[in-house]
């Protein structure tokens, strides 16, 4: 074991799970009305201790238990079954590693929460939440980061995938879901009220900023320079991607919001996650400079093109984002093309069948959407009994 590497995870863990909770709540919550602020917490918040009980079942050794086969760990280390605060995971205690792990688990079905906000059932969004983390996210993280068959060795031989914190791992799968979820939900019946609470999405942005420095910085697994350039590079991107969607904004639109800065924020964010461990600062300005402006113009196209009303843009900005940065480590050198673009390509596929296939089992079980006088009243009322504001208070 190493004193200063565990010392950094721990920080590094605990930085994660600050994404999730306050930062995307917050994010999530400012941009939808005032009536259903409190449904996005309790999302949010009810997925984290979900996911964070499945992990410790199910999930963790699905991902990384020791099985051989390639395409899942086993159940060997069920609740984590043998492990000890003796046991290693390079020089980590293995306990830590599942816990940074763990707060992966909860902040990838918590990003999917933006495609379905205001019309969906909470019901759904925990069965679905839970089947969705263990059926899918896990065992894509044992194909990458597990040992898996697009690893190291696999079928990309000696060089496999290269994604360092999860732009295929994190961001295109959840991506891919919400953008799912979003087309069988079918749209808002009204969708031209704007975000309650600019404010919220600020601070939450700015939270997320923060904490994604434990999720790229952390994925170094020690406490080197390559942990300090994957924070440094990170932070470059999502500095230069605010400003480039800003100015884009500006350039279109005549006017740069708030809203739209910090969204820059999270794409620039999103596109450095897969190459933090492989870019220097000048490709991280490339990268952040290119993600501002595409990301942005995906969410028109998704929104008005496709007419899909993933309500946050998930897909537009996640998902785009990580898919971005998946390709520019192959057009950076820094991975092989075969192996990026494959990767991408089997676990997209994976990752549309299944949650096709999630949504339909989910829905059977429990209402996928809320009735229209719900929807109207707003979730939390009609669903969760309370109110965000009180004005007569």
């Amino acid at each position: 074991m190493n004193g200063a590497d565990t010392a950094w995870i721990i920080v590094a863990t605990a930085l994660v799970l600050f994404m999730t909770l306050p930062g995307l709540a917050l994010f999530y919550g400012g941009l939808v009305r005032a009536r259903n602020v409190l449904s996005v917490f309790m999302h949010c918040y009810a997925i984290a201790c979900l996911m964070s009980v499945l992990w410790l079942a199910f999930g963790y050794t699905i991902a990384f238990g020791s099985g051989t086969s390639g395409l899942w760990g086993g159940l060997d280390k069920m609740f984590l079954n043998g492990v000890t605060a003796d046991s290693l995971s390079g020089t980590l205690p293995e306990v830590l590693f599942f816990a940074f792990q763990m707060t992966f688990a909860i902040i990838t079905p918590a990003l999917i929460v933006g495609a379905y906000v205001e019309r969906v059932g909470f019901g759904f969004v925990l069965v679905f939440s839970g089947l969705w983390m263990l059926l899918c996210y896990a065992p894509v993280v044992h194909w990458i980061w597990g040992g898996g068959f697009l690893a190291d060795g696999g079928i990309f031989g000696e060089t496999g995938v290269r994604d360092f914190a999860g732009g295929i791992v994190v961001h295109e799968t959840a991506g891919l879901a919400a953008l799912i979820i979003a087309f069988f939900l079918g749209p808002r019946k009204n969708r031209t009220i704007p975000p309650h609470n600019p404010g919220y999405v600020m601070i939450g942005a700015a939270m997320l900023w923060v904490g994604w420095f434990g999720f790229n910085g952390g994925s170094q697994l020690a406490a080197d320079g390559g942990a300090a350039m994957a924070l440094t590079v990170t932070h470059i991107s999502a500095a230069t991607a605010s400003l480039s969607w800003a100015l884009w904004e500006k350039i279109k639109y005549g006017k740069a919001s708030l809203v739209g800065l910090v969204t820059g924020t999270i794409a620039g964010l999103a596109s450095i996650t897969p190459a933090s461990g492989f870019v220097g600062p000048v490709e991280a300005l490339i990268i952040g400079a290119v993600a501002g402006v595409l990301c942005q113009e995906m969410v028109n196209l998704i929104r008005n093109k496709m007419q899909i009303d993933d309500t946050l843009d998930v897909f537009a900005v996640h998902g785009v984002g990580g898919i971005f940065g998946t390709i520019m480590i192959a057009v950076f050198g820094a991975g092989a093309w075969a192996a990026q673009l494959g990767a991408l390509v089997i676990v997209g596929v994976f990752t549309v069948v299944v949650t096709i296939v999630l949504v339909k089992v989910s829905a059977a079980i429990t209402s996928l959407r809320v009735d229209l006088e719900s929807e109207t009243n707003g979730l939390d009322l009609s669903v969760h009994g309370e109110r965000a504001y009180d004005m007569n208070s």
